[in-house]
């Protein structure tokens, strides 16, 4: 046995009566499909159901599975406290998970359990499952800051651990769309919202599961989802498999997006691994853009795949520009993967001879010092993009009517706290987002005071 069936539903309290209090038939169409989901299990009987969830314990590098034995929860802090669950977990599936991401270092397992309590991304899909379903064992897994593809990862890991445990397995992808779709809504309003809702229901009622790397964070971010994460980790256990999709439901009358589809399994198709077709179309991408990198990109690079490789440092090469060896400067090294920032670590003011050594420093410390994110593994060289930002020199400002975000990064300084942002990024649009990002960095609060300068930088890419 494996994945026989998955399913993604959403997550509003207020569908359960009891929090809802009639404000509960809004969402009418959304009931129904929950109902009918539920129905279906009852069907398929699976020994275990295993939940991913964006409320359960979250971390920037890591992959949670709950552990232990079994787990309490209930609608207390949505004012029922009598509507409640306790639910065994599956303790041998949860081993053999953690088994299988220690031996293929993969961030993921049962450390660092904050809360034991059952959370309402998965409390509210048990709470229709249990009315027709009592049977099976659940497993809780939450999402990560990690990118997409390590996502898709946990989920093959999933597909694994259920076909060498021979168990009969439902998924439940727990998750809300763009909470952004109307402006009468509790977060407003923003045209990526509905943008999201279309483009999510239509990738999930085709089952076009390598189209979901094709959502970037900044669209996310502005759409303002919740269950996008959740979503992949069910494909990825879903991989290598034809698969039947089913929509049975969409609402957004209450501003945030509750989308239900059904997914069967049939079968095997090497056409439907996603994951491996896209890191190899990734490959084939950086290798270009590393044939053209520049002198001081391809120094960042050597240095970094020098050190996390074999653990040297490397000297200056031969060859390198004579600027490269003579100029003084701080620089930064920016590195990202899959589109998404994976370290960035610099110096403001030059601490060694030369711009090529503290490229060397620098690109090593991006690579592995940068605290935001575990250092990069040997498997991930492949997919790197790197940048490198060579520093001009700092000069004082009166204030941000001074500042130009794409042209000049920012310095803010408040006694011995300082903190830097570069120029050109990103979702930074204007100069007083430049200096609460430099502020928020620094450890400086919003309403402190600060001394400003501004820079200009070279970007080698």
């Amino acid at each position: 046995m494996s994945i026989i069936a998955a399913f993604m539903v959403p997550h509003p309290p207020m569908i359960v009566p009891q929090v809802g209090r009639g404000s509960e038939a809004q969402i009418e169409a959304t009931t129904k499909a929950y109902e009918q989901v539920a129905a279906e299990i009852a069907e398929l009987k699976p020994e275990t159901i295993i939940i991913s969830s964006p409320h359960t314990i979250m971390y920037a590098d890591y992959f949670h599975i709950s552990p232990g034995r079994w787990a309490d929860g209930d609608f207390g802090q949505f004012r029922a406290p009598d509507v409640s669950f306790h639910e065994e977990y599956d303790t041998e599936l949860v081993r053999k998970i953690d088994e299988i991401a220690q031996k293929e270092r993969f961030p993921a397992g049962t450390m660092g359990e904050r809360d034991k309590s059952l959370d309402h991304g998965t409390m509210v899909p048990l709470y229709f499952i249990r009315k027709k379903y009592q049977e099976g064992k659940i497993v809780r897994v939450g999402l990560s800051g990690q990118p997409l593809q390590e996502h898709y990862r946990l989920g093959q890991i999933l597909q694994k651990v259920a076909e060498d445990l021979d168990r009969k397995v439902v998924f439940v992808a727990s998750g809300d769309l763009s909470h952004k779709l109307q402006e009468y809504g509790p977060y407003g309003f923003a045209p990526e919202g509905p943008q999201y809702d279309a483009r999510i229901m239509d990738v999930c009622s085709r089952a076009a599961f390598g189209e979901l790397f094709d959502f970037d964070d900044s669209f996310c971010d502005k759409a303002a989802e919740c269950g996008h994460r959740s979503f992949v980790i069910m494909a990825g256990a879903l991989d290598g498999y034809e698969v039947a999709a089913t929509q049975l439901s969409h609402e957004d009358v209450t501003g945030v997006g509750y989308g239900i589809c059904t997914f069967y399994p049939k079968g095997w198709s090497d056409d439907r691994e996603f994951l491996r077709q896209y890191l190899a179309r990734q490959e084939e991408e950086m290798a270009g853009k590393r044939a053209a990198e520049d002198p001081y990109v391809k120094l960042a690079r050597a240095s970094l795949e020098s050190y996390i490789k074999e653990g040297r440092q490397i000297s200056i090469p031969d060859g390198l520009p004579e600027e490269m060896r003579r100029n003084r400067a701080g620089a930064f090294v920016s590195i990202h993967e899959h589109g998404a920032l994976r370290g960035c670590i610099g110096t403001i003011a030059p601490v060694t001879d030369c711009v090529a050594n503290e490229i060397i420093r620098n690109a090593i410390s991006a690579s592995t010092e940068d605290p935001r994110f575990s250092p990069i593994r040997v498997n991930e060289l492949p997919y790197l993009d790197i940048s490198v930002d060579v520093l001009g020199e700092a000069e004082p400002i009166d204030s941000e009517a001074e500042l130009d975000v794409k042209r000049y990064g920012v310095i803010v300084t408040k006694g011995g706290r300082r903190g830097l942002l570069l120029p050109d990024l990103d979702g930074v649009d204007t100069p007083e987002q430049q200096v609460a990002i430099a502020k928020q960095k620094a450890g400086i609060a919003p309403h402190e005071s600060v001394q400003l300068q501004r820079f200009e930088v070279i970007r080698h890419h």
